[in-house]
């Protein structure tokens, strides 16, 4: 590959996960028309659910799957980069650190992201996943793993698929509870975020 991958366009790095094309359309053809119809965005082909993949004329089952490994190889490298020695100290960092995490849920989940004294992360740990509006959450999960891994704060998040940002008074609830809990083992609760795509909501 002269040059190297990077002097690809992003058709032709999908024909080459894609392999094959059609009788009437080479793989680069096919990547070019999945790119065309998604408003030739990467984020928006990434989105694609396997039933929507496979709605493309010349995309399988067998690619769909490639295709999807593929960008969730891609949001795993990413998250790791920004987790890397990250320090969190606002909404915009939580969201930051979250929004590859939470992109393409289309249910609820809460997230917990432990920090050090420094707010440097040690560990980021999904707690709960529930349906369209709502999630189930145990404290003692939450309070459990800050004490194994010795952290001092946390920082509570989770996502609105309906993107809404506003907080429903069972996220309330829920939060004052988490703050309860913490203040006994003396962990900070920071700050509780709701997450919708690139924007943020902070109950603080």
């Amino acid at each position: 590959m002269v040059g190297g991958a990077q002097n690809l366009s992003d058709a032709e790095l999908i024909a080459i996960l894609l392999r094959t094309g059609t009788p009437k359309e080479s793989a680069v053809d096919v990547a070019k028309r999945l790119l065309a119809v998604n408003g030739n965005s990467l984020n928006a082909v990434s989105s694609l659910t396997m039933n929507e993949l496979t709605k493309i004329a010349g995309i399988g089952k067998v690619k769909a799957i490639t295709l999807r490994a593929a960008f969730e190889l891609g949001r795993r490298r990413r998250a790791e980069v920004i987790e890397d020695q990250k320090s969190i100290g606002s909404m915009e960092d939580v969201v930051e650190v979250m929004q590859s995490r939470m992109a393409e849920t289309v249910h609820e989940e809460f997230w917990v992201i432990y920090v050090n004294q420094a707010s440097v992360i040690l560990n980021i740990e999904r707690i709960g996943a529930g349906g369209l509006t709502a999630t189930t959450v145990d404290v003692r999960l939450i309070i459990r793993k800050a004490i194994e891994v010795l952290a001092t704060g946390i920082f509570l998040c989770h996502n609105h698929p309906s993107g809404n940002l506003k907080p429903s008074q069972q996220d309330i609830k829920l939060t004052h509870q988490i703050c309860q809990a913490a203040d006994l083992f003396n962990i900070r609760v920071f700050d509780h975020v709701i997450v919708c795509k690139n924007e943020g909501f902070s109950f603080y």
